[in-house]
């Protein structure tokens, strides 16, 4: 009888230092907890990784990653953490770093309090099943279709359509919402992909890239201040509801965020 080993996964929790639109965004408090502390519960709570590990710059931000549960065995160097710097770069430094082997690595972004466990199941529950795709990314349906956007011309007194929509007998700018063909945006609320793809292609998600629609507010994602304050209102609404978090609040992250 031949047996399948089951695909070993392990789960990155990416939490840089430098956060500008919303300070300090990864160790700040929400409800209690800070934003990092719902992504970590989250990938342990789903039961399929084998190691749940924060990248990071921050000795403060890997002290508290390790209060909640997860590992932080090395620090992410200051030359992968700018604002500008790819995902790519710590993702490849931190697979060679580790010098393990797994089969599947699952990005688990702090930005994205309202996606639980159950979305990482399903998501990883749908790439095992797709077995064409090298990598699943959650997507959700846009809401300003890109058929609606223009350009201005150089002198700012014109415009014309970004996608050129010469071609059809109705343009999308001019059409109803229902009529237009279905665009789907990314959001970060969980990316997986098989590990192999970082070498083979340079990228985090290969070539061929499955889609993992998110439902209600479990692409919710915490760009601005506006965001954060909205994030506040579902929760004292009810409209929407965190992991639950299994350690006890963290004894410094009040006073460390008043700062």
């Amino acid at each position: 009888m031949t047996s399948t080993k089951a695909p070993v996964a392990v789960a990155f929790v990416p939490a840089r230092s430098g956060s500008e639109r919303v300070p300090r965004k990864n160790i700040r408090p929400l409800a209690g907890h800070p934003l990092l502390a719902y992504a970590i519960e989250t990938a342990l709570q789903s039961g399929v990784f084998a190691r749940v590990i924060v990248s990071t710059d921050s000795e403060e931000i890997a002290e508290i990653a390790r209060w909640y549960g997860a590992e932080v065995p090395f620090l992410r160097p200051a030359e992968y953490s700018t604002a500008t710097s790819p995902d790519i770069e710590w993702l490849t430094f931190t697979l060679e770093k580790l010098g393990e082997h797994y089969d599947l690595f699952a990005i688990v972004r702090a930005t994205n309090p309202f996606r639980g466990p159950d979305v990482v199941r399903r998501g990883l529950d749908q790439l095992l099943a797709t077995p064409e795709a090298d990598s699943l990314r959650a997507v959700e349906r846009v809401k300003q279709h890109p058929g609606k956007t223009w350009v201005l011309a150089e002198d700012g007194r014109t415009m014309s359509p970004l996608i050129d929509q010469s071609h059809l007998d109705v343009a999308w700018h001019a059409g109803q919402y229902q009529a237009l063909p279905a665009v789907y945006v990314q959001s970060s609320a969980l990316e997986i992909a098989w590990t192999r793809v970082v070498s083979e292609t340079g990228t985090r998600e290969g070539k061929v890239v499955a889609p993992f629609f998110t439902d209600g507010y479990e692409g919710f994602n915490v760009d601005d201040e506006e965001d954060w304050e909205r994030a506040e209102r579902l929760l004292a609404s009810g409209s929407a509801r965190l992991p639950v978090v299994a350690a006890p609040a963290h004894p410094g992250i009040e006073v460390r965020v008043a700062d």
